[in-house]
């Protein structure tokens, strides 16, 4: 691990403050070793940092107040917290503090079916809210895989495989209210669906990480539920044949829902884990909306086109039954990885490149992947030019991990030589700041630091994520004995 990412030595919460906490949130204040360790993972592949020093479950925007106001006053680090499916370490406590658990503010606030908008707490998760827009012919379409709260998902800015079509959470939150560090309310955005009114605070907070603010309402639009959908799989001879066929359909202007590619390797992955008997070469795996003869004629152009590049075995289904099978296919991809190599982590990427040089960086990475004989899987949002390698590694190795990081810093080095970026959805968390810079060059990062202390000008808010020295040293893990004799 570099020594950057190293966790700072436990050294425990305030008296003064563990009693206030206390009082304030009575049961829903916890210190206890399993709360705390359930607080202190994500799926990324970090297994040795500390967990955080206490939990706090908020149901409502005052017990978020409460609890910044509180922090603020010791300079505590809080560390939001959804459903803890993030990738890149974006909620573990580096610096100790204390993990804010949005998960019990999950109600539905509204929905608007006229103007095609619902307004939720953080702690929705992307299944509930589509659960509760049933019957309304109304749907939220952004998709990463996981059933990922709504918070979570704009704090890292998500896609995921509908993205293609219908954007990522930066084209879908229109508008939020979200607590400061210094515990004041401010809103953000408005329902209309555009606004030339100062500055875009709303894009913003889109994607900071938990690092500007805490999210506590989301407005979000919501789309018109397809007449009809069907979804197609196609196999190819190789990566660059599936590629090239991804190409001509993006640039034939077809308007597909969903595009997904699943190399070689992963595919058996997926057919051991969710009992499958999908041909094991790469695949394209499509979805197309519309209406019932659209949508027959987005599949058929799409099979022509997919033949053009050696593609067999085409076959498309309209009944859910069959497309679920596929998708959840798609999206136990991950868990298919982990599961082939008991014990193991991935290091997972997330790069994006313009689509036309889509498959130089895929092949490319394929083959030094498989020259330096590091496990892998394989998967990409191809229609948008994002996919993801997930590189096995034994977390308690290091040798291995050496391995891994070096293969994910030339992908993302070629990614960003290609005109790409660093992260198309994940995130850069605790795991891609040296990409950031890498990325977005000095001055960019000195400017973004220069935000990030507006709003958070003692670093209180997931220190140790995005920006390297965000603050000044020392900010975060002020002597307790003297936060102790502060008054209250």
């Amino acid at each position: 691990m570099n020594d950057r990412m190293t966790p700072a030595p436990d050294q425990g919460l305030p008296a003064p403050l563990l009693a206030e906490l206390q009082t304030r949130f009575g049961p829903r204040f916890s210190t206890a070793a399993a709360v705390r360790e359930q607080h202190g993972r994500d799926e990324s592949s970090f297994v040795d940092v500390n967990p955080p020093d206490a939990v706090v479950f908020a149901e409502d925007v005052a017990d978020v107040q409460a609890l910044l106001a509180l922090a603020g006053r010791y300079a505590v680090p809080v560390i939001p917290f959804g459903a803890g499916s993030s990738l890149e370490g974006h909620l573990l406590a580096v610096r100790g503090g204390i993990s804010l658990d949005v998960s019990r503010m999950n109600r539905v606030l509204a929905i608007d079916t006229a103007d095609m908008t619902a307004t939720v707490q953080p702690g929705v998760t992307r299944m509930q809210l589509n659960q509760a827009l049933k019957g309304t012919g109304l749907f939220f379409p952004v998709d990463p895989g996981a059933d990922a709260s709504i918070g979570g998902m704009c704090a890292t800015r998500a896609s995921g495989t509908n993205a293609v079509r219908y954007g990522t959470m930066r084209e879908n939150v229109l508008a939020l209210q979200v607590v400061t560090a210094a515990g004041e309310i401010v809103h953000t955005g408005t329902r209309a669906r555009k606004s030339s009114a100062g500055y875009d605070l709303t894009r913003l907070m889109v994607g900071s990480e938990g690092t500007l603010g805490v999210f506590t309402e989301i407005v979000v639009r919501l789309h018109p539920l397809p007449e009809a959908q069907s979804a197609a799989v196609c196999s190819f001879p190789g990566i660059a044949d599936a590629v090239g066929a991804a190409i001509d359909i993006v640039q034939s202007g077809i308007p597909i829902a969903r595009m997904e590619l699943i190399d070689a390797n992963t595919v058996r992955m997926v057919n051991r884990y969710s009992k499958l008997d999908l041909r094991e070469e790469p695949m394209l795996l499509m979805e197309f909306h519309g209406t019932p003869a659209s949508v027959r004629e987005q599949a058929e152009t799409v099979e022509a086109l997919a033949g053009e590049h050696g593609g067999a075995a085409f076959a498309w289904a309209t009944d859910p039954e069959a497309r679920s099978r596929l998708w959840t296919a798609r999206h136990h991809a991950y868990f298919a990885a982990i599961a082939s190599l008991p014990g193991c982590r991935a290091i997972s990427t997330d790069t994006c490149v313009p689509i036309s040089r889509l498959a130089e960086c895929l092949l490319e990475s394929v083959r030094e992947a498989d020259e330096m004989g590091v496990p892998y899987s394989l998967v990409g949002h191809v229609g948008d030019g994002n996919f993801h390698f997930g590189y096995l590694i034994d977390p308690h190795k290091p040798e291995q991990r050496e391995r891994a990081e070096l293969l994910n810093a030339r992908l993302v080095a070629r990614a960003i030589r290609l005109d790409g970026t660093c992260s198309g959805e994940h995130g850069i968390g605790m795991h891609k700041m040296d990409f950031l810079m890498q990325e977005a060059g000095l001055p960019a990062v000195e400017l973004m630091r220069a935000i990030k202390r507006v709003f958070d000008p003692q670093n209180i808010l997931n220190p140790g994520k995005v920006l390297w020295g965000a603050a000044k040293q020392g900010a975060v893990r002020r002597s307790w004995a003297t936060s102790a004799a502060m008054p209250p």
